[in-house]
């Protein structure tokens, strides 16, 4: 299962935001990785670098490698609406993203692994793929055998956010995937139109 399992805080000091969520060594740490990190005079960067860095920004987040993204860059260039905002839909319609949304998991890659270890089901049945396509009135549950697992608990105990796209059932763990988010929904601070400008090139 390709992923990345570098170090995070690397990567987030690069793009100078907790994208992976809270980060401890991030808040401490909050200038460019490397030697001169403190003191690197930068230049002004192109116009090819500020597009290239918001897509890794959005691969990074997402923790989707370049192929996948690509393709998904492909659906969303071929479906109705604005590219970049189908593009993110398409993101964060995605099951990971929607389990890690709901609070099952505290991160994306958590919810990454309870997906692949077949935590969840997807309408009554067990699904293992992090990039399963999420429709509108689906059912995203807890296994019943995996309703006791510490790390869920932990994680729906601590979790706070609320999503208008989304609802929760605490008794039952299992919430409904009610609409695609619209682009004002989605909070992560990516600028879409600086992926489509590149991959139109």
């Amino acid at each position: 299962m390709a992923r990345y399992t570098g170090p995070k805080t690397k990567i987030a000091r690069k793009f100078g935001e907790a994208i992976f969520g809270e980060d401890k060594s991030f808040e401490k740490r909050n200038y460019p990785p490397g030697q001169h990190g403190q003191n690197r005079r930068r230049g002004k960067k192109s116009e090819y670098a500020i597009q290239l860095a918001e897509k890794q920004k959005a691969k990074y987040t997402y923790g989707i490698l370049e192929r996948q993204f690509r393709n998904m860059f492909k659906r969303a260039t071929a479906a109705q609406g604005i590219t970049g905002e189908v593009l993110l839909q398409l993101c964060e319609s995605r099951l990971d993203n929607v389990v890690y949304r709901m609070g099952i998991a505290p991160s994306r890659s958590a919810a990454r692994q309870l997906v692949s270890h077949r935590h969840i089901t997807v309408n009554g049945e067990k699904v293992n793929i992090p990039s399963y396509q999420l429709k509108a009135g689906d059912v995203v549950a807890v296994r019943e055998k995996s309703k006791s697992l510490e790390a869920v608990q932990n994680s729906l105990a601590n979790a706070s956010q609320v999503y208008e796209w989304i609802t929760w059932n605490s008794e039952k763990k299992e919430g409904t995937f009610v609409s695609v988010p619209q682009r004002l929904q989605i909070p992560e601070n990516i600028n879409e139109q600086f992926i489509v400008e590149l991959y139109s090139k």
